[in-house]
C-alpha cells in the first residue's frame, strides 16, 4: 500500500537496515521508532529553575522590576527594549497594514480555473 503523502514509500518498507536508525527509504522515522533521548539537560535545567523560582520571591520581583524601569528611564536602550517588549509584546513591522492590505487585494482579484473570482 502506497503512502498518499510520499507515492514513492511504501508503508510495507519498513525502517532501513541502516544502523538501527529506524528510518524509511524516504529517511522519515518509521513506524515504531522509539525517537530519541530528548533533551539530556532538561532535568537538571527543571531543578535550577525550581531553585530559582523557591529563590525568587514576588518582593524581589517588584524590586527588580522597579530597577529596570529605572534603568530604562535612565536611557539604557537593553532596559528599554525590556521593558517595552514585557508591556506591549514584540513589535510588529510598520508596513504590516500595508502589505496585508496588499494581500488581500491580490486575492480577491484571483480567479479560479473556470474564471470564477476565488474572493468575494
Amino acid at each position: 500500500m502506497k503512502d498518499e503523502k510520499h507515492p514513492t514509500t511504501s508503508k510495507a518498507d519498513g525502517p532501513l537496515p541502516n544502523g538501527g536508525v529506524g528510518r524509511d527509504r524516504c529517511g522519515r522515522f518509521a513506524a515504531g521508532n522509539p525517537g530519541g533521548p530528548g533533551n539530556p539537560q532538561a532535568r537538571q535545567v527543571a531543578r535550577l529553575r525550581s531553585a530559582m523560582l523557591d529563590a525568587v520571591t514576588t518582593k524581589d520581583m517588584a524590586e527588580i522590576t522597579r530597577q529596570l524601569v529605572e534603568m530604562a528611564k535612565g536611557g539604557n536602550v537593553a532596559a528599554i527594549r525590556e521593558v517595552f517588549s514585557r508591556c506591549l509584546g514584540k513589535p510588529i513591522e510598520a508596513d504590516l497594514l500595508d502589505r496585508l492590505s496588499d494581500l488581500e487585494a491580490t486575492v480577491n482579484k484571483m480567479e479560479d480555473d473556470d474564471g470564477v473570482a476565488i474572493a468575494s
